[in-house]
Protein backbone atom coordinates (compact mmCIF):
# COMPACT_ATOMS: atom_id res chain seq x y z
CA UNK A 1 0.00 0.00 0.00
CA UNK A 2 1.42 3.49 -1.27
CA UNK A 3 0.22 6.44 1.21
CA UNK A 4 -0.84 9.06 -1.74
CA UNK A 5 -2.05 12.05 -0.76
CA UNK A 6 -3.36 14.27 -3.32
CA UNK A 7 -4.08 18.29 -3.89
CA UNK A 8 -5.09 20.73 -6.96
CA UNK A 9 -3.78 24.30 -6.86
CA UNK A 10 -6.17 27.30 -7.96
CA UNK A 11 -4.61 26.91 -11.33
CA UNK A 12 -6.09 23.53 -12.45
CA UNK A 13 -2.28 21.66 -11.69
CA UNK A 14 -2.99 18.04 -9.57
CA UNK A 15 -0.69 17.49 -7.56
CA UNK A 16 -0.20 14.07 -6.27
CA UNK A 17 2.64 13.01 -3.15
CA UNK A 18 3.74 9.50 -2.07
CA UNK A 19 6.93 10.00 0.56
CA UNK A 20 9.13 7.18 1.88
CA UNK A 21 12.24 8.34 3.87
CA UNK A 22 13.52 4.92 2.91
CA UNK A 23 14.58 6.11 -0.33
CA UNK A 24 17.53 8.48 -0.49
CA UNK A 25 16.79 10.06 -3.62
CA UNK A 26 13.47 12.11 -4.77
CA UNK A 27 11.23 11.98 -8.05
CA UNK A 28 9.33 14.20 -9.76
CA UNK A 29 7.62 13.30 -12.64
CA UNK A 30 5.17 15.40 -14.37
CA UNK A 31 2.35 13.69 -16.99
CA UNK A 32 0.39 16.11 -18.83
CA UNK A 33 -2.63 14.85 -21.26
CA UNK A 34 -0.88 15.62 -24.33
CA UNK A 35 -0.24 12.48 -26.55
CA UNK A 36 -0.29 11.23 -30.42
CA UNK A 37 -3.80 10.65 -29.88
CA UNK A 38 -4.34 14.73 -29.54
CA UNK A 39 -2.98 15.23 -33.20
CA UNK A 40 -5.08 16.03 -36.30
CA UNK A 41 -4.71 14.32 -39.79
CA UNK A 42 -1.49 17.04 -41.36
CA UNK A 43 -0.33 17.94 -37.74
CA UNK A 44 1.16 14.22 -36.51
CA UNK A 45 4.49 13.77 -34.79
CA UNK A 46 3.73 17.23 -32.87
CA UNK A 47 3.59 15.79 -28.91
CA UNK A 48 6.69 14.10 -29.92
CA UNK A 49 8.76 17.08 -32.16
CA UNK A 50 7.62 19.07 -28.92
CA UNK A 51 9.12 16.71 -26.42
CA UNK A 52 12.52 17.03 -27.63
CA UNK A 53 11.57 21.00 -27.81
CA UNK A 54 10.76 20.96 -24.06
CA UNK A 55 14.44 20.86 -23.74
CA UNK A 56 15.58 23.58 -25.76
CA UNK A 57 15.46 26.07 -23.12
CA UNK A 58 12.85 28.09 -21.47
CA UNK A 59 12.65 31.89 -20.55
CA UNK A 60 15.35 31.46 -17.37
CA UNK A 61 17.29 27.99 -18.82
CA UNK A 62 19.27 28.29 -21.60
CA UNK A 63 19.57 25.36 -24.15
CA UNK A 64 19.95 22.02 -22.72
CA UNK A 65 20.45 23.47 -19.33
CA UNK A 66 17.77 21.41 -17.94
CA UNK A 67 20.23 18.22 -18.60
CA UNK A 68 23.09 20.53 -16.97
CA UNK A 69 20.93 21.52 -14.10
CA UNK A 70 19.81 18.23 -13.09
CA UNK A 71 23.61 16.10 -13.86
CA UNK A 72 25.27 18.78 -12.07
CA UNK A 73 23.47 17.82 -8.58
CA UNK A 74 24.07 14.07 -9.56
CA UNK A 75 20.63 13.21 -10.69
CA UNK A 76 18.94 12.46 -13.73
CA UNK A 77 16.65 13.75 -16.05
CA UNK A 78 14.85 12.60 -19.28
CA UNK A 79 11.32 12.27 -21.40
CA UNK A 80 8.82 10.05 -23.44
CA UNK A 81 5.75 10.61 -25.26
CA UNK A 82 3.19 7.91 -25.67
CA UNK A 83 -0.15 7.79 -27.51
CA UNK A 84 -2.20 9.30 -24.62
CA UNK A 85 0.57 11.05 -22.82
CA UNK A 86 4.01 13.19 -22.37
CA UNK A 87 6.06 12.55 -19.45
CA UNK A 88 8.73 14.35 -18.17
CA UNK A 89 10.60 13.17 -14.68
CA UNK A 90 13.97 13.53 -12.91
CA UNK A 91 15.42 11.94 -10.03
CA UNK A 92 17.64 14.02 -7.72
CA UNK A 93 19.16 14.23 -4.07
CA UNK A 94 16.32 15.18 -1.97
CA UNK A 95 17.85 18.76 -0.90
CA UNK A 96 17.16 19.34 -4.46
CA UNK A 97 14.36 18.97 -5.13
CA UNK A 98 13.70 22.59 -5.71
CA UNK A 99 15.22 22.34 -8.84
CA UNK A 100 13.28 20.22 -10.21
CA UNK A 101 10.28 21.78 -9.18
CA UNK A 102 11.70 25.24 -10.90
CA UNK A 103 13.18 23.68 -14.11
CA UNK A 104 9.84 21.90 -14.67
CA UNK A 105 7.61 24.98 -13.54
CA UNK A 106 9.82 27.13 -15.65
CA UNK A 107 9.15 25.46 -19.21
CA UNK A 108 5.30 25.21 -18.69
CA UNK A 109 4.97 28.57 -17.49
CA UNK A 110 7.72 30.43 -19.52
CA UNK A 111 8.71 28.52 -22.59
CA UNK A 112 7.01 30.70 -25.45
CA UNK A 113 9.44 33.20 -24.73
CA UNK A 114 12.24 30.62 -25.66
CA UNK A 115 10.69 29.26 -28.90
CA UNK A 116 12.90 30.12 -31.87
CA UNK A 117 12.86 29.20 -35.71
CA UNK A 118 16.26 28.29 -35.30
CA UNK A 119 15.39 25.52 -31.85
CA UNK A 120 12.23 24.72 -34.36
CA UNK A 121 14.37 23.64 -37.11
CA UNK A 122 17.08 22.37 -35.10
CA UNK A 123 15.08 19.47 -33.42
CA UNK A 124 12.65 19.52 -36.42
CA UNK A 125 15.84 17.77 -38.42
CA UNK A 126 16.40 15.22 -35.10
CA UNK A 127 13.40 14.16 -35.32
CA UNK A 128 13.07 13.65 -38.65
CA UNK A 129 16.56 11.45 -39.00
CA UNK A 130 15.14 9.80 -36.06
CA UNK A 131 12.18 8.95 -37.98
CA UNK A 132 14.27 7.68 -40.79
CA UNK A 133 16.65 5.53 -38.14
CA UNK A 134 14.15 4.19 -36.08
CA UNK A 135 11.44 3.32 -38.53
CA UNK A 136 12.66 3.30 -42.16
CA UNK A 137 15.95 2.45 -41.85
CA UNK A 138 15.93 -0.38 -39.52
CA UNK A 139 14.84 -4.13 -39.47
CA UNK A 140 11.33 -4.33 -38.55
CA UNK A 141 11.36 -0.75 -37.68
CA UNK A 142 7.76 0.15 -39.13
CA UNK A 143 5.75 -2.77 -37.16
CA UNK A 144 3.49 -0.71 -35.12
CA UNK A 145 2.62 1.53 -38.27
CA UNK A 146 1.71 -1.53 -39.86
CA UNK A 147 -0.36 -2.85 -37.01
CA UNK A 148 -1.92 0.50 -36.51
CA UNK A 149 -3.00 1.17 -40.38
CA UNK A 150 -4.78 -2.11 -39.75
CA UNK A 151 -6.40 -2.16 -36.66
CA UNK A 152 -7.51 1.41 -36.83
CA UNK A 153 -9.35 3.36 -39.22
CA UNK A 154 -8.45 6.64 -40.35
CA UNK A 155 -10.82 8.53 -38.23
CA UNK A 156 -9.14 7.25 -34.92
CA UNK A 157 -7.18 9.07 -32.78
CA UNK A 158 -4.40 6.12 -32.73
CA UNK A 159 -4.36 4.92 -36.40
CA UNK A 160 -1.03 7.01 -36.60
CA UNK A 161 2.35 6.22 -35.10
CA UNK A 162 3.83 8.45 -32.24
CA UNK A 163 6.60 9.79 -34.36
CA UNK A 164 4.42 10.53 -37.03
CA UNK A 165 5.44 11.25 -40.68
CA UNK A 166 8.36 13.07 -42.19
CA UNK A 167 5.69 14.93 -44.64
CA UNK A 168 4.16 16.28 -41.44
CA UNK A 169 7.16 17.26 -39.08
CA UNK A 170 8.50 18.78 -41.90
CA UNK A 171 5.68 21.07 -42.52
CA UNK A 172 5.96 22.06 -38.80
CA UNK A 173 5.77 25.52 -38.61
CA UNK A 174 6.70 27.86 -35.76
CA UNK A 175 2.97 29.19 -34.79
CA UNK A 176 2.01 25.62 -35.20
CA UNK A 177 3.91 24.79 -32.23
CA UNK A 178 3.22 27.84 -30.12
CA UNK A 179 -0.66 26.81 -30.30
CA UNK A 180 0.38 23.49 -29.49
CA UNK A 181 1.97 24.08 -26.29
CA UNK A 182 -0.89 26.77 -25.37
CA UNK A 183 -3.30 24.24 -25.95
CA UNK A 184 -1.94 21.47 -24.15
CA UNK A 185 1.09 22.31 -21.85
CA UNK A 186 -0.71 23.53 -19.56
CA UNK A 187 -1.72 23.31 -15.51
CA UNK A 188 -5.21 22.09 -15.60
CA UNK A 189 -3.98 19.36 -18.32
CA UNK A 190 -1.18 18.11 -16.58
CA UNK A 191 -0.39 15.91 -13.09
CA UNK A 192 2.79 16.55 -10.75
CA UNK A 193 3.93 13.66 -8.92
CA UNK A 194 6.68 13.98 -6.14
CA UNK A 195 8.04 10.38 -4.19
CA UNK A 196 10.93 9.50 -2.30
CA UNK A 197 12.46 11.23 0.31
CA UNK A 198 11.03 14.61 1.19
CA UNK A 199 8.06 16.49 3.74
CA UNK A 200 4.98 16.42 1.49
CA UNK A 201 4.06 19.75 3.51
CA UNK A 202 7.06 21.74 2.70
CA UNK A 203 6.87 19.73 -0.97
CA UNK A 204 3.00 21.44 -1.29
CA UNK A 205 4.26 24.98 -0.18
CA UNK A 206 7.47 24.71 -2.62
CA UNK A 207 4.94 23.28 -6.26
CA UNK A 208 2.76 26.41 -5.05
CA UNK A 209 5.31 28.57 -5.07
CA UNK A 210 6.61 27.55 -8.68
CA UNK A 211 3.97 26.32 -10.49
CA UNK A 212 1.08 28.66 -8.81
CA UNK A 213 1.08 31.71 -10.68
CA UNK A 214 1.22 29.99 -14.19
CA UNK A 215 -2.13 30.99 -15.68
CA UNK A 216 -4.82 27.74 -16.09
CA UNK A 217 -5.41 27.34 -19.78
CA UNK A 218 -8.83 26.64 -21.71
CA UNK A 219 -9.85 23.33 -21.23
CA UNK A 220 -7.61 21.27 -24.21
CA UNK A 221 -10.55 20.07 -27.29
CA UNK A 222 -12.01 17.19 -27.52
CA UNK A 223 -10.07 14.10 -29.17
CA UNK A 224 -9.97 14.67 -32.99
CA UNK A 225 -11.30 11.66 -34.89
CA UNK A 226 -14.12 8.94 -33.44
CA UNK A 227 -12.39 7.00 -30.98
CA UNK A 228 -15.74 4.28 -31.06
CA UNK A 229 -14.78 0.96 -32.18
CA UNK A 230 -16.20 -2.41 -32.27
CA UNK A 231 -13.56 -4.95 -30.74
CA UNK A 232 -13.88 -7.11 -33.64
CA UNK A 233 -11.90 -6.82 -36.60
CA UNK A 234 -14.60 -8.46 -38.98
CA UNK A 235 -11.80 -11.07 -40.36
CA UNK A 236 -7.86 -11.53 -40.31
CA UNK A 237 -5.90 -8.42 -41.76
CA UNK A 238 -2.69 -8.96 -43.17
CA UNK A 239 0.19 -6.92 -43.96
CA UNK A 240 3.13 -8.83 -45.57
CA UNK A 241 6.94 -7.16 -45.38
CA UNK A 242 9.25 -8.63 -47.57
CA UNK A 243 12.63 -7.10 -47.47
CA UNK A 244 16.42 -7.02 -45.88
CA UNK A 245 15.20 -8.62 -41.94
CA UNK A 246 17.80 -11.01 -40.93
CA UNK A 247 15.02 -13.56 -39.88
CA UNK A 248 11.65 -13.84 -40.50
CA UNK A 249 9.02 -12.31 -37.35
CA UNK A 250 5.08 -12.52 -37.17
CA UNK A 251 2.98 -9.59 -35.03
CA UNK A 252 -0.17 -10.45 -34.42
CA UNK A 253 -2.60 -7.90 -32.75
CA UNK A 254 -5.88 -7.56 -31.32
CA UNK A 255 -8.28 -4.76 -30.70
CA UNK A 256 -9.44 -5.34 -27.35
CA UNK A 257 -11.04 -3.24 -24.16
CA UNK A 258 -8.90 -0.06 -23.16
CA UNK A 259 -6.51 -0.30 -19.94
CA UNK A 260 -9.21 1.98 -18.38
CA UNK A 261 -12.05 -0.97 -18.41
CA UNK A 262 -12.08 -3.82 -16.00
CA UNK A 263 -11.81 -5.84 -19.08
CA UNK A 264 -7.98 -4.92 -18.55
CA UNK A 265 -7.63 -6.92 -15.90
CA UNK A 266 -7.88 -10.80 -17.74
CA UNK A 267 -6.36 -9.57 -20.75
CA UNK A 268 -3.11 -8.93 -18.78
CA UNK A 269 -3.52 -11.92 -16.68
CA UNK A 270 -4.37 -13.85 -20.29
CA UNK A 271 -1.09 -11.99 -21.86
CA UNK A 272 1.04 -12.97 -18.66
CA UNK A 273 -0.01 -17.03 -19.65
CA UNK A 274 0.33 -16.75 -23.51
CA UNK A 275 3.60 -14.92 -23.44
CA UNK A 276 5.46 -14.47 -20.10
CA UNK A 277 8.34 -16.51 -19.17
CA UNK A 278 9.38 -20.08 -19.45
CA UNK A 279 6.42 -21.18 -18.14
CA UNK A 280 4.39 -19.70 -20.82
CA UNK A 281 2.00 -21.47 -23.31
CA UNK A 282 4.21 -20.01 -26.33
CA UNK A 283 7.80 -20.61 -24.48
CA UNK A 284 6.30 -24.25 -23.96
CA UNK A 285 4.82 -25.23 -27.56
CA UNK A 286 6.72 -22.36 -29.90
CA UNK A 287 10.02 -21.46 -28.69
CA UNK A 288 10.69 -24.85 -26.76
CA UNK A 289 10.19 -27.02 -29.70
CA UNK A 290 12.51 -24.71 -31.97
CA UNK A 291 9.75 -23.07 -33.91
CA UNK A 292 10.37 -19.78 -32.85
CA UNK A 293 13.95 -18.26 -31.24
CA UNK A 294 11.70 -16.23 -29.31
CA UNK A 295 7.93 -15.56 -28.71
CA UNK A 296 6.41 -13.09 -26.13
CA UNK A 297 2.97 -11.25 -25.44
CA UNK A 298 1.53 -8.28 -23.90
CA UNK A 299 -1.36 -5.78 -23.58
CA UNK A 300 -0.51 -2.17 -23.99
CA UNK A 301 -2.38 0.53 -21.48
CA UNK A 302 -3.92 2.48 -23.59
CA UNK A 303 -7.65 4.45 -22.80
CA UNK A 304 -8.93 5.71 -26.18
CA UNK A 305 -11.51 3.15 -26.72
CA UNK A 306 -9.52 0.06 -27.77
CA UNK A 307 -6.01 -1.15 -26.69
CA UNK A 308 -3.76 -3.82 -28.42
CA UNK A 309 -3.11 -7.22 -27.59
CA UNK A 310 0.06 -7.79 -29.06
CA UNK A 311 1.74 -11.54 -29.82
CA UNK A 312 5.43 -11.29 -31.65
CA UNK A 313 7.46 -14.28 -32.63
CA UNK A 314 10.89 -14.46 -34.62
CA UNK A 315 11.64 -17.40 -36.05
CA UNK A 316 15.18 -19.33 -37.49
CA UNK A 317 17.03 -18.31 -40.48
CA UNK A 318 15.06 -21.72 -41.97
CA UNK A 319 11.75 -20.96 -40.74
CA UNK A 320 8.93 -20.83 -42.81
CA UNK A 321 6.89 -17.77 -42.14
CA UNK A 322 3.58 -19.69 -42.61
CA UNK A 323 4.62 -21.98 -39.89
CA UNK A 324 5.75 -19.59 -37.33
CA UNK A 325 2.39 -17.57 -37.78
CA UNK A 326 0.03 -20.64 -37.28
CA UNK A 327 1.99 -21.92 -34.72
CA UNK A 328 1.12 -18.04 -32.71
CA UNK A 329 -1.99 -18.24 -33.48
CA UNK A 330 -3.01 -21.73 -32.50
CA UNK A 331 -2.01 -20.83 -28.40
CA UNK A 332 -4.16 -17.58 -29.40
CA UNK A 333 -7.38 -19.85 -30.43
CA UNK A 334 -6.84 -22.49 -27.84
CA UNK A 335 -6.30 -19.52 -25.28
CA UNK A 336 -10.29 -19.97 -23.56
CA UNK A 337 -8.73 -23.26 -22.15
CA UNK A 338 -6.49 -21.49 -20.01
CA UNK A 339 -6.24 -23.28 -16.45
CA UNK A 340 -6.65 -22.36 -13.11
CA UNK A 341 -3.05 -23.37 -12.02
CA UNK A 342 -1.95 -20.91 -15.27
CA UNK A 343 -3.74 -17.82 -14.00
CA UNK A 344 -2.59 -18.38 -10.28
CA UNK A 345 0.80 -18.30 -11.75
CA UNK A 346 0.23 -15.37 -13.74
CA UNK A 347 -1.57 -13.45 -11.04
CA UNK A 348 1.35 -14.18 -8.90
CA UNK A 349 3.63 -13.14 -11.54
CA UNK A 350 1.95 -9.80 -12.83
CA UNK A 351 2.06 -9.03 -8.75
CA UNK A 352 5.34 -9.17 -8.72
CA UNK A 353 6.73 -7.94 -11.28
CA UNK A 354 4.53 -4.88 -10.56
CA UNK A 355 6.01 -4.57 -6.63
CA UNK A 356 9.31 -4.97 -8.19
CA UNK A 357 8.36 -1.81 -10.45
CA UNK A 358 6.98 0.34 -7.80
CA UNK A 359 10.22 -0.24 -5.73
CA UNK A 360 11.62 2.48 -8.13
CA UNK A 361 11.16 5.71 -7.29
CA UNK A 362 10.79 7.11 -10.71
CA UNK A 363 9.02 4.52 -11.62
CA UNK A 364 6.49 4.44 -8.62
CA UNK A 365 5.95 8.48 -9.61
CA UNK A 366 5.48 7.69 -12.96
CA UNK A 367 2.56 5.04 -12.36
CA UNK A 368 1.27 7.59 -9.68
CA UNK A 369 0.65 10.16 -12.48
CA UNK A 370 -0.42 7.83 -15.11
CA UNK A 371 -3.41 6.55 -12.72
CA UNK A 372 -4.15 10.18 -11.83
CA UNK A 373 -4.65 11.43 -15.47
CA UNK A 374 -6.60 8.07 -16.79
CA UNK A 375 -8.65 7.67 -13.60
CA UNK A 376 -9.05 10.82 -12.28
CA UNK A 377 -7.26 9.42 -8.45
CA UNK A 378 -3.68 7.90 -7.83
CA UNK A 379 -5.43 5.62 -5.45
CA UNK A 380 -6.41 4.02 -7.65
CA UNK A 381 -2.60 2.01 -8.22
CA UNK A 382 -3.83 0.37 -4.41
CA UNK A 383 -7.20 -0.76 -5.48
CA UNK A 384 -5.40 -2.26 -8.95
CA UNK A 385 -3.00 -4.64 -7.42
CA UNK A 386 -6.49 -6.06 -5.30
CA UNK A 387 -8.26 -6.30 -8.43
CA UNK A 388 -5.41 -8.17 -10.26
CA UNK A 389 -5.58 -10.38 -6.83
CA UNK A 390 -9.44 -11.24 -7.72
CA UNK A 391 -8.90 -11.85 -11.64
CA UNK A 392 -10.71 -15.73 -12.02
CA UNK A 393 -9.92 -18.83 -14.54
CA UNK A 394 -13.57 -18.31 -15.95
CA UNK A 395 -12.91 -14.60 -16.64
CA UNK A 396 -9.88 -14.95 -18.16
CA UNK A 397 -11.30 -18.20 -20.44
CA UNK A 398 -14.10 -15.87 -21.15
CA UNK A 399 -12.06 -12.91 -22.44
CA UNK A 400 -9.89 -15.22 -24.63
CA UNK A 401 -12.69 -16.53 -26.08
CA UNK A 402 -14.48 -13.49 -27.05
CA UNK A 403 -11.95 -11.51 -28.28
CA UNK A 404 -8.70 -13.62 -29.48
CA UNK A 405 -10.39 -15.18 -32.44
CA UNK A 406 -9.49 -14.80 -36.14
CA UNK A 407 -12.29 -12.25 -36.42
CA UNK A 408 -10.57 -9.74 -34.60
CA UNK A 409 -6.71 -10.33 -35.63
CA UNK A 410 -4.40 -8.40 -37.24
CA UNK A 411 -1.37 -9.71 -38.88
CA UNK A 412 1.70 -8.21 -39.71
CA UNK A 413 4.90 -10.39 -41.40
CA UNK A 414 8.46 -9.69 -41.92
CA UNK A 415 10.05 -12.47 -44.72
CA UNK A 416 13.95 -12.21 -45.40
CA UNK A 417 14.42 -11.06 -48.98
CA UNK A 418 15.47 -14.78 -49.83
CA UNK A 419 12.64 -15.91 -48.81
CA UNK A 420 10.57 -13.66 -50.41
Amino acid sequence: MIDVEEYTLDNGLRVVTAADNRAPVTGVNLWYGVGSRNEVAGRTGFAHLFEHMMFQGSAHVPKNGHFKHIESVGGSANATTWFDRTNYFETVPPHHLDLALWLESDRMGWMLPAMTPEKLENQRQVVMNERRERYDNQPYGDWDERLQFLLFPETHPYHHTVIGSLEDIAAATLDDVRDFFATYYIPNNAVLSICGDFDPVQALGRVDRYFGEIARGDAPPPLPGDDRIAFETGETLRSDAPGPVPLPRVYVAARVPPFTTDLYYPAEVAAFCLGTGRSSRLYDRVVRRRVAKSASCHVLPLTSGATIFLTVATGYPDSDVDELEAAVTRELDQAADITEDEVSRAVIGEETRMLRALQQVETRADLLSMYATHFGSAHRLNEDLRRMRRVTPQEVREWAGRYLHPENRAVVRYIPAAAS
